[in-house]
């Protein structure tokens, strides 16, 4: 007995540890996710320009599935159990996580978009709104996907289809439709209006298509969802290279025979008197029906308008890194191309790259781009320059002026600059695209639509009542005791080891095998494989997951007899419903204390922004004393709500007045020193103080969190239990209907 006891102890003792490990670790990983948010918050990258993620709290369950299926590193974290977005300038509107959520608690939303005047009014079909058969498709709407080019040229030349209504290509003179651009999305368009037998003809500036694409630099990863287009299917990757993209569309172009025209320059549209489009190029007129406008949204390079901008040592793209080996390059920008191309050019043998940016850190580069910039400047073959502005360029230097207004050359014989395209709205108002904010639909507000308890229960209750009502219409059989069911003329047909009773149990086994799938679906491999597939969409294997489980207990329980004993084949049964406890646990009842946990840090983050607020009301002077005052704030939350341990914030409910009070002194004595006044010093302390008590608050609902999160691993191990005491089951119920087979 002794040695059980001090194994036992030894084995709890080790586990604690291994616990209290874990714990500290998901702590300062939290920690250093909301430090990474305020930083985000501070640079102006914790929202995206447009689409970008809605997480409802009320619904999050905490699977983590978005956080890994986003392709963009560092927009989704956990903080409290639940998704939270982090840095969401990085979102790029794929709409992976909004997929993947089992339970619905994503949303891809627009942001406010009321103010901007370049991006076009359309309807849903992407026809222009005041001008009819003028469609657009592609990056030229604000969304700068592939996938989402591809799927506006295919619905355009569907549309375009349908309005045709059969007559398509019966008029020669006249085409059914015209695409302007082909970039991926006039590919699409392409391919969809042949496979619909629309007369159409696709013209682009360039001598062959690529769109954007062809002006990548040369073995640029071009990152792509899985997608589909006509007459060709689903690509086999999910990723490729420039140069593969591009031998894949020109051998569909080439495999089609697509009607399409290089170097035609789109100059403007007009009408003819009978209705049709004529759309001008540098060589011909063309008329159509319908226009798909897919020309892009870079349009010309944006200038910078100093001297020397109109050198031939400028540049606005680069194609091939390798022609500036051995030279003295400066790139000019902070984006994703401008860092690429830093990057490529230091790579080459000789080649000294410097970075210019006017910014004080980059807000809105992949993560995959800052880890390479990093490693060029550690390894030295880069040399960035923040918060500098380029004044002038020279045949031998460019002239950089910083934040201090101070000025100076570097040596230089090559300059690339790459600070965004102008969106060609000029060329598109003139087309009779509107870009006037009133006539663009406005983006629904996006509510917190609850856990679907309700819906959930009622899906339940009815299961149930159909499982009752079968055992009252067998009531005269189930209602006997089970000594006495034998001589009943019913006990063929329901007993376990034969008719409806063994299809039963057989159905409920099936239903477990369904049901654990879900477990096989979210494995990384499969849910890349099912991604995109309406099928195979992780919201659906959730919601079979839950009505499985509950339909294998109700069948397992008819099973059963409506009479379970203490057998394997019961002991499987409680377990199944033990699983579907902590199941419901999970689902509908863990996502209200991290909510509440959630909710608490975004009222700090209400209190810093109100800090920086008031003491950005004050003169210069001042403005220090709000600082001060964040600062210290930010220290109070580090050591009560990350640094100290569970039972130091049991401490803190008595002692930490101390600490808070010493830190108010402190910032009295600072803002009186400052010269403030007294209400100017007290609306600071009350918001440091309500900051601290938040703080306090969402540590402890992180402390019970943990507790509740136990619920996972009940649920895994339970599951677990269940199937090892249903295949005992199965093999006893296989070898002894054998053996009585056998004697009988």
């Amino acid at each position: 007995m002794s040695w059980a006891i001090l194994a036992a102890m030894a084995g709890v003792l080790t586990l604690a540890v291994l616990v209290a490990l874990h714990r500290r670790a998901e702590i300062r990983a939290m920690a250093r996710t909301l430090e990474r948010r305020d930083v985000a918050v501070e640079q102006g990258a914790a929202k995206a320009e447009l689409q970008h993620p809605v997480i409802d709290l009320s619904r999050c369950l905490g699977c983590g599935t978005c956080v890994a299926a986003c392709p963009e590193e560092g927009v989704l974290e956990m903080v409290h159990g639940q998704a939270a977005v982090v840095r969401g300038a990085r979102c790029i509107g794929a709409g992976a996580c909004e997929r993947e959520c089992p339970v619905d608690a994503i949303t891809i939303t627009m942001g406010d978009t009321s103010e901007r005047r370049d991006i076009p009014a359309l309807d849903p079909h992407l026809e222009a709104v005041g001008t009819p058969g003028l469609f657009l498709a592609g990056e030229v709407t604000a969304h700068a996907l592939i996938k989402t080019a591809i799927d506006h040229g295919v619905a355009v030349a569907a549309e375009v289809a349908t309005r045709m209504n059969g007559s398509a290509g019966q008029d020669t003179a006249v085409l059914d439709l015209c695409i302007v651009g082909a970039g991926p999305a006039g590919l699409a368009a392409s391919l969809e209006a042949k496979r619909h037998g629309l007369s159409f003809l696709t013209i682009d500036q360039e001598a062959r298509p690529g769109g954007t694409v062809a002006r990548y630099p040369r073995r640029k990863l071009v990152t792509t969802q899985p997608i589909e287009i006509p007459l060709y299917g689903k690509f086999r990757q999910t990723s490729y290279s420039k140069e593969e993209l591009m031998e894949l569309w020109h051998g569909i172009i080439d495999e089609q025979q697509l009607p399409i025209q290089g170097n035609e320059t789109f100059e403007r549209l007009s009408r003819s008197d009978d209705g049709a489009f004529i759309v001008h190029t540098g060589t011909q007129e063309i008329r159509a029906r319908h226009v798909c406008l897919a020309l892009g949204r870079r349009g010309a390079p944006r200038r910078l308008g100093i001297p020397g901008e109109e050198l031939p040592k400028v540049a606005y793209s680069l194609l091939d890194a390798r022609s500036y080996a051995g030279r003295q390059v400066m790139v000019i920008g902070g984006g994703d191309s401008a860092v690429e191309a830093a990057i490529a050019l230091s790579e080459q043998v000789g080649t000294e790259v410097a970075l210019s940016y006017r910014r004080a850190a980059f807000i809105r580069i992949k993560a995959v781009n800052e880890r390479r910039l990093q490693d060029a400047l550690s390894e030295g073959r880069l040399t960035l320059y923040f918060e500098t502005t380029a004044v002038a360029i020279d045949e031998t230097s460019v002239t950089l002026q910083d934040a201090a207004g101070q000025r100076y050359a570097l040596p230089n014989q090559d300059v690339f600059i790459m600070v965004g395209g102008i969106a060609p709205v000029d060329v598109l108002e003139a087309a009779g695209v509107s870009f006037d904010p009133s006539l663009r639909a406005a983006s629904e507000a996006i509510e917190e639509e609850g856990t679907g308890l309700v819906h959930a229960l009622a899906t339940a209750l009815a299961l149930t009542l159909l499982a009752l009502a079968f055992a009252v219409y067998h009531g005269d059989y189930y209602g006997l005791p089970r000594f006495e069911r034998p001589a009943h003329i019913k006990h063929e047909l329901l007993r376990p080891g034969r008719g409806l009773g063994l299809w039963l149990g057989i159905g409920s086994i099936t239903l477990v095998a369904v049901n654990l799938a879900y477990l096989v679906r979210r494995a990384p491999a499969f849910a890349a494989k099912f991604a995109g597939w309406p099928i195979g969409s992780l919201k659906a294997w959730m919601t079979s997951h839950i009505a499985t489980g509950i339909l294998a207990f109700l069948f397992a329980l008819l099973h059963a007899s409506m009479a379970p004993r203490n057998t394997v084949g019961s002991h499987a049964l409680w377990a199944l419903l033990a699983l579907l406890v902590t199941g419901s646990i999970g689902r509908y009842l863990y996502a209200w204390v991290p909510r509440a946990a959630n909710g608490r840090e975004l009222e700090i983050d209400e209190v810093k922004f109100q800090l920086s607020a008031l003491s950005g009301a004050w003169d210069g002077q001042h403005q220090a004393f709000g600082a001060e005052a964040r600062e210290k704030l930010g220290e109070l939350v580090r050591t009560r709500q990350w640094e100290s341990s569970f039972l130091g914030r049991i401490g803190a409910m008595l002692t930490g007045h101390r600490a808070l009070k010493s830190a108010l002194v402190e910032l009295h004595s600072s803002g009186t020193k400052q010269g403030l006044s007294r209400d100017q010093i007290d609306g600071v302390l009350k918001l440091t103080e309500r900051g601290y008590h938040t703080a306090l608050h969402a540590a402890h609902l992180e402390d019970i969190r943990a507790v509740l999160g136990t619920w996972r691993y009940a649920h895994r191990w339970v599951a677990a239990l269940m199937v090892v005491l249903a295949l005992l089951h199965i093999g006893h119920a296989i070898f002894y209907g054998q053996l009585i087979g056998g004697r009988s």
